[in-house]
């Protein structure tokens, strides 16, 4: 790295505006933007005056060059004209989900340059990396003090051959940190541990910035870093020292104004600004935050807001540091030395933040505004995070559902069958079930377990639910899953746990589990009184994700709410209540409680945070965290730089993406006489691409692992064997609530069309490549949304799917098929499936020209006779380079191997 600042400053067109940050330290140098001396820096928001630094001090003629600097500095007049920039982030962080099938992909890659005689260990991350695996852990356990440990127990069972695995790539790549299992969920740890804010390296300072190949990635604006997720096959190339090629966003001002209400939560003020920014419409743009209500919400709040970015379709939600981050440095332990310095440099280059000085306001695209004090308690759902409802509107909004025509907001249950119960034993008692009981309650995720004032919110009014008498039924399944360490230390501090436990809310992992479908299983009883009525059953949970079929099979309706609303929605036992007129429930000595009586005011919440949430904690928390797993210190993992894959493994595999690799391009041809895979509509998720959860007994997958002398209680989830492309090639479109328009039910199966049989996906699509036939996906508006998974494309492209055809596509899994070779067309403004009048049962040639441009137009014929025309969207001439090369990786591998 020392080298390459030198030959970067030897060859940079703008190393005059190097100087020292303190004249008392004249070798620790920055670039200082002020010395380009022109006047529309002071007019660029702040999250471009990022973009402008990195391509500044990286401008070497080459990657980077002069004109690139211009367009940005030029924002005002390129934001509008989809003029493609460079940017290099400061580092990159993964989770083990994508981080496992990134390393063996590197693994792979470093097998691939050597057959091409290169050296495999230029396959190696030039920028710093950072793995958090916190994926793994799954609720098998709950409600009892040993949950946790049972848990951590299970996990490393499971995930050992994983784990092990992750541990080679830590020692044998370099630039390669891993944070083992059991230290809490990556964004908090990303927010209260490893962001910088302000690099101090090989004598530079520069802002912190990343990517990471976990859409929540996002979460990190709200301290003053730019980030945003990206594809892993991306992050990939980023690690491997290419810049990031992006079209230069727009750049939504969001003006906060006025106070919250002492009742409402930083998960209400997410929801209203995910419902608020959908509706303006922000995909593909950066939103930054301003005005004097940013001032009223602490980090944690920022960080809530900026974490749900992905469910409002930006693609970063900034937050400009300002005095309230300093404070959150200095209480979350950051050293006093670094705190002098970022505070200092960020001043100097024009980055530093005063939300009440309205002459520090830049200039924006378009300017949207919220008052705070209009906030009202609400959940999202019941399938999609923009879902806002207000909590006052719950009940009759679950009964409209109920009835409205299957969709986002409909379950289309017959009149007559919405009020049926179902009564079960459980635990030797009788309980019944019906439409919106229930069955799920966590305090998970991201999002909110890393918010100290929702989290003691969630502790107070468990405090006093216990103190009226009110518990949880037993049949729901609850589970507390901390972001943190720090988060159970100032929970049992304040004294708020035992409460938490005896309502069930026992910690029971530091993960994600939940939100990301390890919820386990729910009790027998309680599935076969679901299937039984055919019910509608509810999970709630203070996660980010709700689409259906991710949380659990059996919760068909999802509610994602605050940590105070998870508790009490479960002490309810149902969604179907009005707190306003309602009681919670009635206490043994049958007095009524209502919801206001035992809810804390903000006021109340942020007395007790002041006194608990202190800077020891967290330094006490994280200077072990890397070494306090005793399990993960005691792994064992080959030193080898060459990986010895192990042909009796189901985790780990090598990969056939590189077979057959050869140094020449070879010419892009037409896609000829196309069956169509899958005829899908809107919304369709990486859920349902390619799922993270439970593998089903009666799956592809299924039936390969139990060839491979594995038992179903053996099986792990798709997320965890995302190392094996077997398995996840047989796991892609296997979610159960996939729509394919062909069967028109929801199932993981499709039409194979040359004999009209209806099979599993996996099935068909085998029995096409084997006939030699390329495969085409037709769907609707935002495929790809969700999650950034790049086995959402990994899959499609092991199947032989050479293109998807659809009216739009989710910012980073459009990226994703690009990096994987297949061709994203979109249908021109007006056209659609059905504008068309494609039935899916044609067949398909795309004319692919000899010269490729970005966004060009390309002609597709049909063998009915009908042509029409689509979009290509490769969408700059980097993608149009991997394209050429096969994918992203393949381009790497070929410009590694040279000599």
């Amino acid at each position: 790295p020392c080298e390459r600042s030198v030959f970067l400053v030897m060859t940079n067109s703008y190393a005059h505006t190097i100087e020292p940050l303190d004249p008392q330290k004249p070798d620790h140098k920055f670039f200082n933007l002020k010395k380009l001396k022109d006047p529309r820096y002071d007019q660029l928001p702040f999250s471009i005056r990022v973009l402008l630094e990195s391509a500044v001090r990286n401008c070497d003629g080459f990657l980077v060059k002069k004109e690139d600097v211009e367009k940005i500095l030029n924002w005002k007049v390129t934001q509008s004209q989809t003029v493609e920039v460079p940017f290099r982030p400061a580092r990159v962080i993964l989770q083990d989900f994508t981080g496992v099938p990134a390393v063996v992909d590197f693994a792979a890659m470093r097998d691939a340059v050597k057959k091409l005689q290169g050296d495999p260990e230029k396959i190696n991350p030039v920028c710093p990396a950072d793995l958090v695996i916190d994926h793994s852990i799954q609720v098998d356990f709950n409600r009892k003090s040993d949950s946790l440990q049972k848990n951590q127990d299970l996990e490393f069972e499971r995930n050992r051959e994983r784990f092990e695995f992750l541990k080679w790539g830590s020692k044998a790549f370099r630039n390669m940190r891993i944070i083992p299992p059991g230290s809490g969920i990556v964004h908090q740890v990303n927010l209260e541990y490893l962001a910088r804010v302000v690099f101090e390296q090989d004598e530079y300072y520069y802002p912190d910035s990343l990517v990471g190949t976990d859409s929540h990635t996002t979460m990190i604006d709200g301290l003053g870093v730019l980030g945003w997720g990206v594809g892993g096959i991306e992050a990939e190339a980023v690690m491997l020292g290419q810049p990031i090629s992006m079209v230069l966003p727009e750049v939504i001002g969001y003006k906060l104004q006025g106070t919250p209400n002492k009742y409402i939560t930083s998960t209400d003020i997410v929801l209203t600004v995910t419902k608020h920014l959908r509706q303006v419409g922000v995909v593909g743009k950066f939103v930054e935050f301003f005005g004097p209500g940013v001032a009223q919400l602490s980090i944690a709040d920022r960080a809530t807001i900026a974490n749900m970015c992905p469910e409002y379709g930006a693609t970063a939600a900034f937050f400009p540091v300002d005095q309230i981050s300093i404070h959150y440095l200095k209480q979350t332990g950051r050293d006093a030395e670094k705190l002098s310095y970022i505070e200092k440099y960020l001043k100097a280059v024009g980055m530093f933040r005063d939300y009440s000085n309205t002459a520090q306001d830049p200039q924006f695209t378009q300017v949207v505004e919220l008052d705070l004090s209009t906030v009202v308690p609400c959940c999202s759902g019941p399938k999609r995070p923009q879902d806002k409802v207000a909590v006052s509107e719950m009940k009759q909004d679950f009964k409209t559902c109920l009835g409205a025509k299957q969709g986002f907001k409909g379950f289309q249950v017959a009149p007559e069958r919405h009020d049926v119960r179902v009564s079960f034993q459980f635990n030797g008692a009788e309980y019944s079930l019906s439409h919106g009981s229930v069955v799920i309650a966590a305090i998970t995720s991201c999002t909110n377990t890393s918010n100290p004032s929702v989290m003691l919110g969630a502790g107070l009014l468990a405090q006093r639910a216990v103190k009226a008498g009110l518990s949880v039924k037993p049949y729901i399944k609850t589970s507390l899953s901390p972001g943190s360490g720090v988060v159970t230390y100032y929970l049992k501090e304040s004294g708020v746990m035992d409460f938490l436990s005896q309502l069930g809310f026992e910690v029971v992992g530091y993960g994600c589990m939940t939100c990301i479908g390890n919820s386990g299983p729910l009790p027998e009883p309680v599935v076969e009184a679901i299937t039984q009525g055919d019910l509608v059953a509810a999970g709630v949970l203070s996660g980010n994700r709700n689409f259906e079929g991710r949380v659990h099979p059996n919760t068909r309706a999802n509610y994602l709410a605050s940590p105070p609303l998870v508790i009490a929605y479960a002490i309810a036992g149902t969604v179907r209540i009005d707190f306003e007129k309602e009681p919670l429930a009635v206490n043994s000595q049958g007095k009524e409680v209502f919801l206001r009586d035992i809810w804390p005011t903000r006021e109340e919440i942020q007395a007790v945070e002041r006194q608990f949430v202190i800077p020891a904690m967290f330094k006490e928390v994280y200077e072990k965290v890397e070494k306090v797993n005793e399990r993960w210190n005691s792994l064992k993992a080959p030193s080898d730089k060459l990986y010895a894959w192990d042909p009796s493994s189901t985790y780990i595999k090598s990969p056939p993406f590189f077979d057959g690799l050869t140094r020449e391009l070879q010419t892009p041809k037409s896609i000829t006489d196309a069956y169509v895979l899958l005829d899908l509509g809107d919304s369709v998720t990486t859920d349902h691409i390619s799922p993270a959860g439970n593998i089903a007994r009666n799956s592809p997958a299924a039936r390969y692992l139990t060839s491979r002398g594995l038992t179903p209680r053996e099986f792990n989830s798709y997320g965890s064997r995302r190392g094996n492309d077997a398995v996840m090639a047989r796991g892609t479109f296997a979610n159960i609530r996939l729509l394919n328009k062909f069967i028109n039910k929801q199932a993981p199966c499709t039409i194979y069309l040359p004999t009209g049989e209806t099979m599993d996906v996996f099935d068909a699509a085998e029995k096409y490549q084997q006939a030699g036939h390329p495969l085409l996906i037709l769907a609707g508006k935002e495929y790809g949304s969700g999650s950034s998974r790049d086995w959402a494309a990994k899959g499609p492209f092991l199947l032989g799917i050479k293109a998807v055809l659809a009216e739009s596509y989710e910012r980073i899994h459009r990226s994703n098929l690009v990096g994987m070779g297949v061709i994203p067309l979109e249908y021109l403004p007006g056209d659609s499936t059905e504008s068309l009048g494609l039935s899916g049962r044609e067949r398909y040639t795309v004319i692919i020209p000899p010269q490729i441009t970005p966004r060009m137009t390309v002609d597709i014929k049909l063998d009915t006779g009908k042509s029409f025309q689509a979009k290509m969207r490769f969408d700059t001439d980097v993608e149009l380079t991997y394209f050429h090369h096969g994918g992203i990786l393949n381009y790497m591998i070929r410009k590694m191997s040279e000599n």
